[in-house]
């Protein structure tokens, strides 16, 4: 089991529920955090709050950068100024994401075009500018935060299904193509959690609310993904209803 000390994590999407959890998670595990989201207002005001949370833990944050990650450039503009904060990435975390609900069609291609950026397109181009020095180094860890979604296809969910699909491909040949080189691939699927993707935008007749009992909590699902980095596990399912998910999906294979 490795030791998340002294590593140095760029985190996307910090300012998110999942980036605020996670930012405290880590700071109490010792790590060097280099935080990242589209609006800096949000992203020093969720990260103030998980320092505050996280009190007298042994990790700091190193800098905050703001970046949109639905244009390729702002993901070298990212990769640039993380290299003037520290010469060195340890652990990227490929958290950033957004989501649209809604029948295909009825979907503006304004709005689902961005998301596939955002959610695919980003964590494949930071991985692809971040690697050469992990492999140089043969260490490193690239964790991608994907989702149920990207397990089985759901109706109403075809963009991000497809972006959690390729996500989940991406992760799994990814793993296999860094595992000789002493590089850690991580792929998470949570299934829908308090966030406030929840909330995105629904285009069409919107679907029923979802039962509290499938809901699940993103602080345990962020804890559920420390241990896995350091167990330096492959994929993991955290909660009944993500393991229910990917048997059905082996199932129905």
């Amino acid at each position: 089991m490795k030791s998340l000390q002294g590593q140095v994590v760029l985190l996307t999407g910090a300012g998110g529920g999942f980036g605020q959890v996670l930012t405290r998670l880590l700071l109490r595990e010792g790590c060097l955090l280099i935080l990242s989201d589209l609006r800096r207002e949000a992203l020093l005001e969720s990260a103030t709050a998980a320092a505050r949370a996280a009190e007298e833990a042994p990790g700091r944050v190193l800098g905050f950068i703001e970046a949109d990650l639905s244009q390729a450039t702002g993901a070298t503009r990212l990769y640039a100024d993380v290299m003037r904060i520290s010469p060195r990435v340890d652990i990227l975390v490929n958290n950033a994401g957004i989501a649209v609900y809604g029948r295909f069609d009825q979907i503006p291609r304004e709005r689902w075009e961005p998301l596939m950026e955002i959610n695919l397109l980003a964590p494949m181009r930071l991985t692809h500018l971040f690697l050469p020095q992990m492999i140089a180094r043969r260490s490193g860890h690239i964790v991608n935060i994907s989702s149920a979604a990207g397990l089985v296809g759901v109706p109403g969910m075809s963009v991000y299904n497809a972006s959690k699909f390729g996500l989940r491909g991406f992760t799994e040949a990814l793993a296999g193509d860094l595992a000789p080189l002493g590089i850690d691939v991580t792929g998470i699927y949570p299934f829908f959690t308090r966030t406030a993707i929840l909330d995105s935008p629904h285009f069409g007749s919107r679907p029923r609310r979802l039962p509290g009992v499938v809901v699940g909590d993103p602080e345990a699902v962020m804890a559920r993904l420390v241990r896995a980095l350091r167990r330096r596990e492959r994929h993991v399912y955290p909660g009944f209803w993500a393991r229910a998910t990917d048997v059905l999906r082996r199932v129905r294979a």
